[in-house]
């Protein structure tokens, strides 16, 4: 099969000038961008089951092939799109789907919502999956906005509204004084130029769950991740995830009692549903006395070879990389009703 590579790679946006906030102290303003090591990897993983790979890039770069190259059988779409938008990585798929085009991965609908964790949480939310207590604040603090934050119970934990890949997430916006509160969430409003949601901190179990396919789907596993340091409030943010290694275990399967396990399925394939993923994709919970809350949805999840969550969590369940791509790449094809082969 004839597949193109959609994708957003960090350090390529000189001729997209588009903004891409970010906190210069952490530099993570490409953050959710893939280096060239994991687009090789996935092209390498594309070719070694047969298929033919060309790399069609984002934005400008990648309309222009489609329109003047020999268009692909089907896209593998990794592309998070530039910008500060909260539809930036549906833009891509709408394009797609514009020209007809087959590809992996949930349409631009479902990208859209679950970046917006505002609106995820309020489907999720919608079709019975617990989910914490949460405050959207957008703008100034009104009258009515100060009210809904006094009924948050501290901790509270702040985090920019339209954001992957933990940008602006870190263990300092964990937040147990509320004169502090109005301040905090300013700053991160002006650094990331969007929303910042306030929502109440569930201090248990750090759950992330992988699920792939197409009718049945699938879930790959669950895994949690275990901090080395005990003694203070687990955050698992960007600082956290850089230093993995160091900072933290992967557990998977992850070591949780019969019953809180089918909780845990039974709470991601609903919030999967509700949000309408398709393919692939990752959630993120935390699990406190047998209630799995819903944190967010990544229907974009990493997949660089022996970093990526949904990657680690693979192995650990003995399906490769490789394994991995070929999965999404079928559900695909059995989702559109394809009669192409390699």
């Amino acid at each position: 099969m004839r597949i193109g590579i959609t994708f957003t790679a960090k350090n390529s946006g000189a001729d997209m000038p588009v903004c891409q906030a970010g906190d210069a102290n952490l530099g993570d303003a490409e953050e959710e961008f893939d280096s060239p090591e994991t687009i090789a990897a996935l092209r390498g993983a594309l070719e070694s089951l047969g298929h033919e790979v060309t790399l069609l890039g984002d934005g400008e770069p990648m309309f222009r092939r489609l329109l003047d190259e020999p268009r692909p059988e089907m896209v593998f779409n990794i592309a998070e799109g530039r910008g500060c938008a909260r539809d930036r990585e549906a833009r891509v798929p709408a394009v797609l789907e514009t020209l007809g085009i087959p590809y992996t991965g949930s349409d631009p609908l479902t990208l859209a919502a679950a970046l917006d964790k505002d609106c995820a949480k309020r489907l999720v939310r919608d079709a019975g999956v617990s989910t914490p207590r949460w405050v959207f604040v957008d703008g100034s603090f009104s009258d009515d906005v100060a009210a809904q934050l006094d009924l948050l119970p501290l901790p509270v934990f702040i985090k920019p509204a339209f954001e992957g890949s933990s940008k602006g997430i870190v263990g300092s916006n964990l937040i147990a004084d509320r004169a502090e509160l109005h301040e905090a969430v300013a700053r991160l409003s002006e650094t990331y130029r969007q929303p910042i949601l306030v929502e109440e901190f569930i201090d248990g179990d750090e759950l992330t769950v992988g699920i792939i396919g197409h009718e049945p789907t699938d879930v790959l596993g669950i895994m949690r991740v275990v901090p080395k340091q005990k003694d203070v409030p687990f955050v698992y943010g960007l600082d956290v995830k850089r230093d993995w290694r160091r900072r933290v275990e992967y557990e998977c399967p992850a070591q949780l009692s019969a019953a809180d396990v089918q909780t845990v399925r039974r709470a991601a394939l609903r919030a999967w549903r509700a949000l309408g993923c398709r393919d692939v994709a990752r959630l993120d919970f935390r699990l406190r006395a047998g209630v799995a809350y819903f944190l967010e949805a990544n229907p974009l999840p990493g997949l660089a070879p022996g970093s990526g969550d949904l990657i680690l969590m693979a192995e650990a369940m003995g399906v490769s990389h490789v394994g991995v791509i070929d999965r999404i790449v079928q559900a695909a094809i059995e989702r559109q009703s394809l009669s192409l082969a390699v």
